[in-house]
């Protein structure tokens, strides 16, 4: 039987190399599960594989899509099949609750957004792209066509930040530096290694490439591997190869009461 897409992207065709391309980075995992504070028990909403879960705390993990359900690993608790939007948990249920990389995802995200506010007793912590830093990335020169996808879908993080921010909470936005290294794959990752995108696995991994067209992808990776080649890539960016960390569009949203 066909799995029924919770989103706007089919994973059981693009989820299938997550557990691969998707590795948590540990810095960055490190300013998540801080921002999580003292928490026992935490929500995880589109878990996906399980990067970023915290593995000393009480996890409950929410993931629509059995192709990514099927790749957490046993060391993690089997995820429940739910949507953000309406989660199978009882009013101020958990201490803490966690959003990775996800909201982009769900079809109501408003609606997601007052499911957590409702579900949860402390910190809310949403990992998030926020579309009106986009611009900062190369990328925009050589795909114009993602970057605009992802600004749609992913919108102004300062909206994110108001629907946290009900009476009797405050929540504020934390960019995320990208290190040089960083082990999660998502498109601003590989600002200093560049030829990662020319690998079809890298791209199926990273969601926002499945709203650009075969003829701009085609256009895309011809033009990139020969400015690679002749160099021309490394006259205009080349210094982002030695940048220890890059401040691009990822941010964290932390949402707690007070």
């Amino acid at each position: 039987m066909a799995e029924t897409i919770a989103g706007d992207v089919d994973y059981a065709v693009r989820g299938v190399g997550y557990s691969r391309h998707r590795r948590p980075d540990p810095r960055i995992e490190a300013m998540i599960h801080a921002a999580l504070g003292d928490a026992r028990t935490v929500l995880n909403v589109g878990a996906g594989a399980g990067s970023y879960e915290p593995r000393d705390r009480l996890v409950a993990a929410i993931e629509p899509s059995d192709a990514m359900r099927r790749q957490r690993p046993p060391s993690l608790a089997p995820a429940i099949n739910a949507r953000a939007e309406a989660l199978p948990l009882d009013d101020a249920s958990v201490d803490a609750a966690m959003a990775i990389l996800t909201v982009h995802q769900w079809q109501d995200r408003s609606a997601g957004l007052r499911q957590l506010l409702r579900v949860t007793r402390g910190p809310i912590v949403i990992m998030a792209f926020d579309g009106e830093a986009m611009h900062r990335f190369w990328l925009a020169e050589y795909a114009p066509e993602m970057i605009e996808a992802s600004r749609r879908r992913d919108g102004p993080v300062a909206e994110l930040q108001a629907a946290l921010s009900p009476p009797g909470r405050r929540a504020e936005v934390r960019p995320v530096p990208i290190p040089i290294d960083c082990t999660d794959g998502f498109t601003e990752a590989f600002y200093a290694r560049p030829e990662r995108f020319l690998d079809p696995e890298v791209t199926m991994a990273q969601s926002t490439w499945a709203f650009v067209a075969a003829d701009a992808m085609e256009r895309f990776r011809r033009t990139l591997a020969a400015d690679l080649a002749s160099g021309a890539w490394d006259e205009r960016y080349g210094a982002h190869r030695t940048m220890p960390e890059f401040i691009g569009s990822l941010t964290l949203v932390v949402s707690v009461p007070g």
